[in-house]
């Protein structure tokens, strides 16, 4: 379907009506086998953690939104990280973002590094950072743009140049601007992976994670992770992410909007220290923002002074979800410091901006006056 515009992509490609009853509707293929004509002669499927017709349609799905050839379906976002490093071997070192999710730092540097991996973290806005810290043996560049939950922007071309230049597997995690804010592969990256479990489903019920990639080896061997390990996305689950797809380009306008309304009056509010939002002027990396990205995402950051403060805002709101994770119809705010990024040592944490009064927003598509009415009213409190 690439010729096809990206709207019509998220409803239709990988789902062609089922052949036997003309269902609209992709399946939901609950079955863990299937039966062979005779030995060595299938329909193409011979056992679910392997591969499953639902599963197939998703893969198929994100893979043409990302405009990737393979996309590979696990268990969870950091199920796909995990396999991501599984390319590599003990001794090779990986640069990523400093600001990459708590669960990818954790994955990194309590589970990797005992295998023999060794991991820098950087400021990825600046890719000198980057070339310092490079060594013989770095295979991997791992980035996340715009990053959790400061919301900066890495170069994504600049970065996919770098990456070749010294022939790096380049990763980038799509989580928050989704494919349909940016294509990090037409930027020469050689994978994309998502947390299905947030905007690309949109409705907070599932847990997933996709890679999308257009390198044959790398398909080759994550398949083969997929099958030998098994942490697979079930039949259902994959379903109600293709469901969520097909609404993505209208949920993340209408994020995308309400955001930019929140961020601009968060940013007028005497009591807000800060405001993390690329679509701001003051942001540092908005025009690069406004390069790379259709919009600026539903995600924002702001700095309320301390975490007793933080606390105090959080207790009082009330439309608003105080909740981990993103990416939902419904608005949630998350405090990173305790929640999402609570396995950085404070040190990094403070390193990186993520304070004890950072308060971070995934703004849902409630009627936006509704959620600025919430906020105000947990601000008045403080």
């Amino acid at each position: 379907m690439s010729k096809h515009g990206f709207s019509t992509k998220a409803i239709h490609a990988g789902q062609p009506a089922e052949p036997i009853t003309g269902a609209i509707m992709t399946p939901v293929f609950l079955t863990s086998t299937y039966v062979q004509e005779e030995l060595g002669k299938h329909k193409g499927y011979e056992y679910s953690r392997v591969s499953n017709p639902t599963r197939t349609a998703l893969e198929m799905n994100i893979a043409a939104l990302e405009n990737g050839k393979h996309g590979l379906a696990f268990g969870s976002g950091t199920a796909a990280v995990d396999a991501i490093l599984h390319l590599l071997k003990p001794g090779d070192h990986v640069i990523m973002s400093w600001n990459v999710y708590g669960g990818t730092y954790r994955i990194a540097k309590m589970i990797w590094e005992e295998f023999g991996l060794q991991f820098d973290f950087v400021d990825t806005t600046n890719l000198q950072n980057v070339e310092r810290v490079l060594r013989p043996s770095t295979k991997m560049l791992f980035i996340e743009t715009p990053t959790n939950p400061t919301m900066e922007i890495t170069d994504l071309s600049a970065a996919a140049s770098l990456a070749k230049k010294h022939r790096l597997i380049s990763v980038v995690d799509n989580t928050f601007a989704t494919p349909y804010l940016q294509q990090p592969l037409d930027h020469g990256f050689d994978i994309v992976v998502h947390s299905l479990t947030k905007y690309l489903n949109g409705h907070s019920d599932m847990l997933g994670g996709l890679i999308v990639t257009n390198v044959d080896a790398h398909n080759e061997r994550l398949r083969f992770m997929q099958k030998a390990v098994g942490g697979i996305l079930s039949p259902f689950d994959s379903w109600l992410c293709l469901r969520g797809t097909k609404t993505l380009v209208v949920r993340i306008r209408q994020h995308c909007e309400s955001a930019m309304r929140v961020a601009q009056w968060l940013h007028g509010q005497k009591k807000v220290k800060k405001v993390y939002y690329p679509g701001l002027d003051d942001h540092p990396q908005h025009a690069l923002a406004k390069k790379q990205m259709r919009a600026f995402g539903g995600m924002i950051s702001f700095e309320l002074g301390s975490l007793a403060v933080a606390a105090a805002f959080l207790k009082n709101v009330r439309l608003c979800a105080l909740a981990e994770s993103l990416g939902g119809v419904e608005t949630i705010i998350t405090h990173p410091a305790t929640m999402t990024h609570a396995s950085i040592p404070p040190d990094q944490r403070a390193r990186i901006g993520v304070t004890d009064g950072l308060v971070r927003i995934s703004v849902g598509i409630e009627d936006v006056e509704d959620i600025l009415a919430d906020i105000e009213n947990a601000l008045d409190t403080i």
